[in-house]
């Protein structure tokens, strides 16, 4: 196929998601109000919990077997180089361009953390149902991407919820230690202008205040600091001394908990009745006793991408406050991911094929490549609301990125689809 031909089945998915998130802009502006925030958390919520899981195990348990399980094992180490290029570029933009302390956290998640699912979900599919796509038929092609995506989506996931966690949580405690302490400061000015006026009252009122009762009021201070500052002092100590198995079970409690998460747990239970064919066919086929529990979940699963596309339209207007974040910062960031990780991917991929570690399916190293390529994840937003800390900033960062998005998708995806092909 020619450059131009792949570029119109590259750019009409991208096309649609522009559409359907500008329905979603206008149904949470103040001309419709239909999308309000609370409207978009509640269906947050239900995406989350109900259809994506729905879809990942619809699409997994029907197309994965063990031995393709086994042969995608490239895929999580791919993903890990997404971010550890993504997360030093974000480091040497934030040593660069030193944006706020609170907001370091969040231009290097920004720069590191991509949309590994969601917007997959919407991209892979719609690219497979044109009539001229390089990875063959329509059908098979759909469903074989729907499970790429679908492992994607939870190695995407552990990762976010773990390194982009920790990076946002830094941030919100970094925030809200310096309000805190602003706060404090101004409070102690404020005690010590009430103390300052006190005394001058005192001074005014009460002239003869004896040289021997300030000596035995300064003796009981001095006597009340030596017992207060060993007790400081062993508290201090004590404090010093963290655990390690404290750390060590904060860390292990993160992982259960994005394990246990809804999208998790329906891959795993895809991979699960896929990987083992007397489950398989409890639930996939046309005589499979369960039939009618893997429609009805493939049924739920159908209305992930619409309804993620709607939030994500909606959320992006939030990028419109004004914020503290750097338009040189927002460049560098939509540079990193749409410039320089694109083309890396584009190496580590070519790279990984000749060494014999991607098996020659097209589809796969196009999924592989777009992973370096997609806008930052938006459970970055989500994280930003949850410790209250750079929400407007990030909701510029994402405007923009998903903006730009729209164009750098469509042209590195025909320059990959070009190169597969």
């Amino acid at each position: 196929m020619g450059f131009w031909s792949l570029f119109l089945v590259a750019s009409e998915p991208i096309v649609e998601v522009l559409l359907i998130g500008l329905l979603g802009a206008y149904l949470a502006s103040a001309y419709s109000n239909v999308l309000i925030p609370s409207a978009r958390r509640d269906m947050n919520k239900v995406v989350f919990s109900v259809f994506t899981p729905s879809l990942m195990f619809a699409s997994l348990a029907k197309t994965v077997t063990f031995e393709e399980i086994i042969s995608w094992w490239f895929m999580p180490i791919n993903i890990g180089i997404t971010f550890l290029v993504g997360g030093v570029l974000g480091w040497i933009v934030v040593k660069i361009l030193g944006p706020p302390r609170h907001l370091q956290g969040l231009v290097i998640a920004t720069s590191c953390a991509g949309n590994l699912g969601n917007l997959l979900l919407i991209i892979i599919p719609a690219v497979c149902e044109e009539n001229g796509n390089p990875f063959g038929d329509q059908q098979i092609c759909s469903a074989r991407g729907l499970s790429y995506v679908s492992f994607s989506m939870a190695l995407g996931g552990f990762y976010i919820w773990t390194y982009a966690y920790s990076l946002m949580r830094n941030d919100g405690k970094t925030y809200h230690g310096s309000q805190s302490q602003s706060n404090g400061s101004t409070e102690a000015d404020r005690t010590g202008s009430c103390i300052n006026e006190g005394a001058n009252l005192v001074e005014e009122d009460d002239q003869e205040f004896s040289t021997n009762q300030e000596n035995i009021l300064l003796s009981i201070q001095v006597a009340e600091n030596q017992i207060e500052l060993p007790l400081l002092s062993s508290g201090n100590l004590q404090g010093k001394r963290v655990s390690f198995w404290h750390k060590m079970k904060e860390t292990l409690h993160k992982i259960v908990d994005e394990l246990l998460a809804p999208p998790t747990i329906g891959a795993i239970a895809g991979f699960v009745v896929g990987a083992i064919p007397w489950l398989k066919s409890l639930f996939v086929g046309a005589s499979a006793p369960l039939r009618v529990f893997e429609d009805s979940i493939k049924l739920l699963g159908e209305g992930t991408v619409p309804c993620i596309t709607l939030i994500l339209g909606g959320n992006l207007t939030q990028g419109l406050r004004k914020s503290q974040i750097k338009p040189v910062v927002v460049f560098a960031i939509l540079c990193v991911r749409f410039a320089i990780l694109p083309a890396f991917g584009i190496a580590v991929v070519k790279a990984a094929y000749e060494l014999g570690f991607v098996p020659y399916d097209p589809l796969y190293r196009y999924v592989l490549m777009i992973q370096f390529t997609v806008p930052p994840a938006m459970n970055i937003g989500t994280m930003a609301q949850l410790f209250d800390v750079g929400q407007e900033e990030c909701s510029v960062i994402l405007m923009w990125t998903y903006v730009v998005a729209a164009i750098a998708l469509t042209i590195w995806s025909t320059i990959f689809m070009w190169i597969l092909s």
